[in-house]
């Protein structure tokens, strides 16, 4: 099996590589842009047989020089920044490029898979079913969110749920992330905050039914997150675009709490003023419907909180990579 991953230098996209490996898989051309991301610690020691830029990968599927080069491609690649607000640029690169992979895959008959975002339900008034009936509905809060629900409807108005396999991420974590500056997970962030000053900073609550930290997500690790997405692979008759996420939501808090014990410390938790720039597009709870998942036979176990904070915690303290 010859696979692209595109956004395989990035954070789940090298953990999708490790986990690759790690069933054997070699045969992998990694797409993705700038030439430190082909250098870069995220995928080296990964065995792979190309590196190549997202600009001349787009140039090779439009020209058919790919047509028997691959057999699957994994569609990680986009502009994950969820305060971005140029629409355009997120069209760009979240909605047209995943279109044409997408296009060039049914044109070819090949699978293609590619990554939503929790983003996508807003504010989660309407709930958080990945159900095709309900996903028609959803209301993102930010750009990014509507930039990637854009082309989970343009699946579905197109009726090709049958012929993709899209994954709603949640709040995914882990080994992997140190590149990602302010779009790095909390656990990150609170790790080298402790280290520095022996507290962890949250964000103050400004709905009156929630505490400041008492906001609620669906926190994933992304060993977990690559196990299912392992699990479509290896079952590619499973089609549809389905939640990658616990099926619980924890407080920010909690998962303060669950990072202070794997370091052996007392919590100590400062609240501070939430940016005026994201107050407005602020998710103050998200948990995945997963029943949809499970009816896919898809009975994965995810890893326990504290377990996987500390597993993580671990990597951080060593900086090694997955």
């Amino acid at each position: 099996m010859k696979i692209a991953v595109t956004g395989g230098a990035g954070f789940i996209g090298s953990v999708f590589l490790w986990k690759l490996n790690m069933q054997g898989i070699k045969d992998i051309i990694v797409v993705d842009v700038g030439y430190k991301a082909k250098d870069s610690a995220n995928i080296k020691g990964k065995n792979i047989t190309a590196y190549i830029e997202r600009d001349d990968f787009r140039r090779l599927i439009g020209t058919g020089r790919m047509d028997d080069a691959i057999d699957v491609i994994v569609h990680l690649g986009a502009c994950a920044d969820t305060t971005q607000t140029d629409s355009k640029y997120l069209d760009h690169n979240n909605f047209l490029y995943t279109k044409e992979l997408a296009l060039w895959s049914i044109k070819n008959n090949k699978p293609f898979y590619y990554a939503s975002s929790a983003a996508t339900y807003g504010s989660g008034e309407l709930g958080y079913s990945d159900d095709d009936s309900s996903t028609l509905k959803l209301q993102p809060l930010n750009e990014y969110g509507r930039s990637k629900h854009k082309f989970d409807l343009w699946v579905l108005d197109n009726k090709i749920a049958d012929r993709v396999v899209g994954f709603k991420f949640f709040n995914v974590y882990g080994p992997n992330e140190y590149h990602k500056q302010d779009m790095r997970s909390m656990i990150n962030k609170g790790y080298y905050q402790i280290k520095e000053t022996g507290r962890l900073k949250l964000f103050k609550s400004y709905k009156p039914e929630y505490a400041d930290g008492g906001q609620m997500r669906d926190f994933v690790y992304v060993k977990d997150v690559v196990d299912i997405m392992w699990f479509f692979l290896s079952n590619p008759g499973k089609r549809g675009i389905y939640n990658v996420g616990t099926g619980r939501a924890y407080t920010w808090n909690e998962l303060a709490r669950a990072l202070f014990k794997a370091l052996g410390k007392e919590p100590v938790i400062e609240y501070i003023d939430m940016p005026q720039n994201i107050k407005q597009q602020y998710q103050y709870f998200t948990k995945a419907v997963i029943a949809k998942l499970r009816s896919a036979g898809c009975d994965h176990s995810f890893m326990d909180m504290d377990k996987a904070v500390k597993d993580y915690a671990g990597y951080l303290g060593s900086g090694k990579y997955l």
